[in-house]
């Protein structure tokens, strides 16, 4: 069986024979690992199936790279360390007028991570938005509509290139949860942002299409509400919301590509990871399907960390095989 049988499989909990798995590995770790890092990589193709190819991949690019980097809304990512993700340091909207005459962008920038809500951080910085959806005044709900119009004209444009498919898998990004819980609470997220991911998500469901969604954060509360969205595939992560809360709410009912524990991977022992995507296995994972596990690897997990991880990954994926 194929892995891309395998993946459809355990996504409909149609019995695959294997647990898809996959790490993935930022280009800050290869510029500071070079050779032994690839090796290790070679080692362990299923674990690390990306990094196959023969050519380099300690290159960054976009706002990889360190410097600054403007995006369609006019928001100014700032990077200080090439080969990790750059954060947004100038918020373009800096005041509730200025809401009312926010231009959407004329550029299509499809669906990069951070679509919808982490978008109105973006625009207006974390602070403002927490006050925001505190008071909950008018120009919340203008900001809020002016991100989902700019999604629904990138989902059209998504669509047309999809026309004549049918059952593709949809990858969306977007972290909707902090450490410990949800910044705007579960209440307001379902008034004023299901919504949203519903109208977006619909589009694909109704087109015969698959949702998956990458969110970060303690999220464990909205995956019901995620999946009444049209999630098919979640991407949580395991510290933040914690493995029991995540066999309550998903086993069974949602298929799960397990985030394994990057606050674990760079201070632990080998042995540690060895245990951990075993626990995580045997709580979410069953012979139908419905759980795959995915790791993420930066500069600052040591090389035994990194292969640990990849020979726990290729042992574990067989644990329900016959």
């Amino acid at each position: 069986m194929s892995k891309e049988t395998d993946y459809r499989k355990a996504m409909k909990f149609e019995t695959p024979e294997f647990i898809p798995v996959g790490a993935w590995i930022l280009p800050a770790a290869f510029i500071a690992h070079g050779e032994e890092l690839k090796k290790i990589v070679l080692k362990y193709p299923v674990a690390f199936p990306a990094y196959q190819e023969d050519k380099r991949y300690d290159v960054a690019a976009g706002s990889y790279l360190e410097g600054s980097h403007t995006d369609a809304w006019g928001c100014v990512w700032e990077n200080v360390h090439t080969g990790r993700e750059a954060i947004v340091r100038q918020h373009p909207v800096k005041t509730r007028e200025a809401v009312l005459s926010l231009k959407l962008p004329i550029r299509d920038d499809g669906f990069p991570h951070g679509f919808m809500y982490l978008r109105l951080l973006d625009l207006r910085g974390f602070e403002e938005v927490m006050i925001d959806f505190a008071e909950e005044p008018p120009e919340l709900k203008v900001l809020i509509d002016k991100v989902l119009k700019h999604n629904l004209r990138q989902a059209e444009i998504r669509l047309k290139q999809l026309e004549g498919k049918k059952g593709e898998i949809v990858y969306f990004g977007d972290d909707l949860g902090m450490q410990t819980g949800l910044a705007i609470g579960a209440e307001k997220w379902r008034k004023y942002l299901k919504p949203c991911f519903k109208q977006i998500y619909g589009k694909f469901k109704d087109a015969g299409h698959y949702v998956y969604m990458h969110t970060d954060g303690h999220i464990y509360e909205i995956i019901p509400d995620l999946v009444e969205c049209g999630v098919d595939i979640i991407n949580p992560q395991f510290r933040a919301n914690g493995l029991e809360n995540l066999v309550r709410v998903c086993k069974g009912k949602v298929c799960v590509d397990l985030d394994l524990d990057r606050q674990l991977l760079p201070f632990c022992k080998p042995a540690d990871i060895d245990a951990h995507v075993k626990i995580a296995v045997k709580a979410l994972g069953d012979v139908k399907g419905g759980l795959m596990l995915k790791g993420e690897v930066d500069d600052s997990v040591p090389l035994k960390n990194v292969e640990a991880l990849g020979a726990a990954l290729e042992k574990y994926r067989g644990y329900f095989s016959k």
